[in-house]
């Protein structure tokens, strides 16, 4: 047994909070213009889409409300976010050559808080 071990429900819970924090940002700066990132100033439809989903979505991750389902779909717009934005365009498989680290990053998280949940501070627990 690690000697973070008894601390893994709540480890959880901090990933959970940060990853949320993290693609939160992407949906503000995507809808909101907050921050404003000059690369999404101007969006056609899908990804003012994909950026309505990381705003809601962190939102829910942030509290662990619909944990399981919010981490599966978010998953899924980052595999998709992947292929369409840094695959398609360059036609390079590999993240270091296409940029696409962090969807590839963020799509594993979020797979893995699928599968184990929201952690124990989460309204999903209350």
């Amino acid at each position: 047994m690690g000697f973070l071990e008894k601390y893994r429900p709540q480890l959880l819970s901090v990933l959970r909070i940060v990853i949320g924090l993290m693609i939160l940002q992407y949906g503000m700066s995507k809808i909101f213009h907050i921050p404003y990132v000059e690369m999404f100033a101007h969006l056609p439809p899908l990804i003012i889409a994909a950026g309505t989903i990381e705003l809601v979505g962190g939102i829910l991750m942030i509290v662990g409300l619909f944990t399981r389902v919010v981490a599966f779909i978010l998953s899924g717009e980052m595999a998709f976010a992947y292929w369409l934005g840094h695959v398609a365009p360059s036609g390079q498989f590999l993240p270091i050559l296409n940029h696409g680290d962090l969807a590839v990053i963020f799509c594993f998280v979020f797979l893995y808080i699928a599968a184990a949940g929201p952690g124990s501070w989460s309204l999903d627990q209350k």
